[in-house]
């Protein structure tokens, strides 16, 4: 097996930028509590140049970095971010295995799909670039052998070839490994993992034991540790504690951010797009607030969340402020994209999304609603309102002919033949017939309209077995002043009908 590892340089640090673009360029650190005392865990570009280092003291720090800038450092959410990025990386590997906090195996099976390992690397960093990270790639055939070269190598991109590991960490230095193990092999002056690789196993195992026995053989490119797949939450969520409580909906808008990108790269790697959502929200001291959101079309597309997830929170009342944030996905369905007409600009749809979403919130999920085909001949009912909701997911095979029940049919197909406003019930026409039966005016919306074309008949008849059966001559009718309608004669009485208009 091939498999290839993502490292980000100090990730936490990274994050921090992505969800406050105003840190860029400034120093700042993040810092975890340690035996009582604030340290350094991770620090920006900035803050390393000004001296500071991790497992320095926060006071060290900021002696030498006045503007030095500070956040807590919770493992668990630095955890769920590089979580979030594997899972938007499904869409190139099959699988993922994190290595908090600044890197992740995945497996490099699929790299013909990409024009060989160099194509998938390639595309796993693009992918990692949309979402704002920087990282290096290495594909091997050993997991210690891609994480020691991406973790100290310098080129973006590197795939060492099956047996080629030792050469390639032969050059490395000894902090590639944990400090433990290496601790035994700098007490004796060695460097360099090349310098491990090349001493006799019997000396190694005689002063080490079984731990620099491990070291060893990893030095020599011998790694035979399991590739472990992350398990994939079925229930999609995420959430985020505030570093401070917001009053106002303006610092709870980079929250919304950052959640709504985390869910939407878990989405777009599992090839899903949200139906319905639920915003929670965790009050100081005490107290929740939950807020559904329903969605007029299915998306996994973070910008349009964003808008609607705005017009929903920004004028919501709350007796306390917001300490926490969380976003569940109640509700998805399989992305399959949208394919646009010639001349449609993407803008202009996803306002249209946004519209519709919006009064689906405001004036709840039953004020929306589509048609329905149903499994009745008689036109009046063949029709149903449903709520908006995705079709079911269903597909057949090249020649495959599936179960009638589960044919998908086309409303949009269906309405070309059939009348976009369908009446409850059909009007009797006071209408003026000739001789052969063709029809010349009626009297519709209190004047006489003239019948400038008439197409038909299509003959439509059944339930012979009902109290009222129906048999009945179709016609696609332009009547002059309210367009093309639909007419039909009812061979019961001979009279005319409006069935419907068309648009």
């Amino acid at each position: 097996m091939r498999w290839g590892y993502l490292h980000f340089t100090r990730f936490p640090a990274q994050r921090k930028v992505i969800e406050s673009p105003s840190l860029a360029g400034k120093p700042f650190v993040l810092v975890e509590e340690v035996r009582g005392q604030r340290k350094v865990a991770f620090g920006s570009t900035s803050a390393l140049k000004a001296g500071v280092r991790p497992d320095m003291t926060l006071t060290a720090a900021s002696a030498l970095e006045p503007s030095l800038q500070h956040f807590p450092y919770r493992a668990e959410e630095e955890a769920r971010a590089l979580s979030s990025l594997g899972e938007a990386l499904l869409c190139v590997a099959p699988a993922f295995q994190l290595a908090s906090p600044e890197g992740l195996w995945f497996d490099a099976g699929a790299a013909h799909l990409f024009g060989g390992e160099e194509g998938l690397c390639a595309r796993a960093l693009e992918v990692c670039s949309d979402h704002g990270y920087r990282g290096r790639a290495v594909v091997a055939s050993e997991l210690f052998t891609g994480q020691a070269l991406a973790r100290h190598g310098k080129s973006p991109v590197r795939v060492i070839p099956e047996g080629g590991s030792a050469a390639a960490l032969a050059p490395l230095p000894l902090l590639s490994l944990e400090a433990p193990a290496r601790a035994p092999f700098l007490a004796l002056g060695f460097s360099t993992l090349g310098e491990v690789a090349a001493l006799p196993v019997g000396a190694v195992t005689a002063r080490g034991g079984a731990a620099s026995l491990r070291a060893h053989q990893l030095c020599q490119g011998r790694d035979d540790t399991r590739f472990v797949a992350a398990v994939l939450e079925e229930v999609l969520e995420e959430r985020m504690t505030l570093e401070w409580p917001a009053e106002s909906f303006e610092p709870l808008q980079f929250a919304l951010k950052t959640v709504l990108d985390r869910l939407c790269a878990r989405l777009a790697g599992r090839r899903r797009a949200a139906v319905q959502l639920t915003f929670t929200l965790q009050l100081d001291p005490r107290g929740h607030v939950e807020l559904p959101l329903t969605l007029a079309r299915p998306t996994a597309r973070s910008k349009l969340l964003l808008d609607l997830a705005r017009h929903r929170l920004s004028d919501l009342k709350l007796e306390n402020p917001v300490a926490a944030l969380s976003i569940r996905v109640d509700e998805h369905s399989e992305d399959r994209g949208q394919q646009l007409a010639l001349g449609d600009a993407p803008e202009g749809d996803a306002a249209l999304e946004v519209v519709l979403s919006r009064l689906a919130t405001t004036l709840g999920e039953d004020a929306l609603f589509c048609a329905a085909l149903e499994t009745v001949h008689r036109p009046e009912q063949a029709y149903a309102a449903r709520a908006f909701r995705p079709p079911p997911a269903t597909r057949a095979m090249a020649g495959e002919l599936l179960p009638q029940e589960e044919r998908e049919v086309s409303v949009e197909e269906a309405l070309r033949e059939r009348p976009s406003r369908l009446l409850e019930a059909p009007t009797p026409l006071e209408a003026e017939i000739t001789e052969s039966g063709e029809l010349l005016a009626a009297w519709l919306l209190g004047r006489r309209r003239r019948v400038t074309a008439m197409a038909g008949p299509e003959r439509l008849s059944g339930e012979w077995w009902a109290e009222t059966p129906f048999s009945r001559d179709y016609y696609r009718v332009h009547v002059e002043g309210l367009g093309p309608a639909w007419v039909f004669r009812d061979a019961r009485d001979g009279r005319f009908y409006l069935q419907g208009l068309f648009d």
